[in-house]
């Protein structure tokens, strides 16, 4: 039987989360976008943090990601360098002024999730 109260829950919860992280972004002065574009090229394996890869990490078209990337490379945050296996290709790297503001956001964020661990578990545990 489906639980559509807790659905219903867990969905606002994670709106809720999102919120947050929209608003703490903002207050560093990004967008939740390229928050979470920092995020995924940090995160990305070696050699992969590419447009493509941007792309597909943020459920966008190629195009967008690569005027994101152009915007965060205009303001400091980010460097193209051409890749070493594949020259049509660019590597995406942050650059120091963005890891620092990822860490502050990425401490945050991790303070919030650990906060909301055991409403997550319970509504998870009640969907089961």
């Amino acid at each position: 039987m489906v639980d559509y109260a807790a659905l219903a829950e867990f969905r606002h919860a994670l709106r809720k989360f999102l919120v947050f992280s929209e608003r703490k972004a903002e207050e560093l002065g990004l967008t939740a976008q390229q928050h979470q574009a920092l995020l995924a090229i940090r995160g990305a394996p070696t050699e992969k943090a590419t447009i493509g890869y941007l792309a597909d990490q943020l459920i966008i078209k190629p195009h967008s990601a690569s005027g994101l990337v152009e915007r965060l490379e205009v303001s400091g945050l980010v460097t193209r360098s051409p890749s070493e296996t594949d020259r049509r290709q660019s590597l995406i790297e942050l650059t120091a002024q963005a890891g620092k503001l990822l860490e502050q956001l990425s401490a945050t964020h991790q303070e919030e999730l650990l906060r909301l661990r055991p409403m997550f578990t319970a509504l998870l545990t009640r969907i089961e």
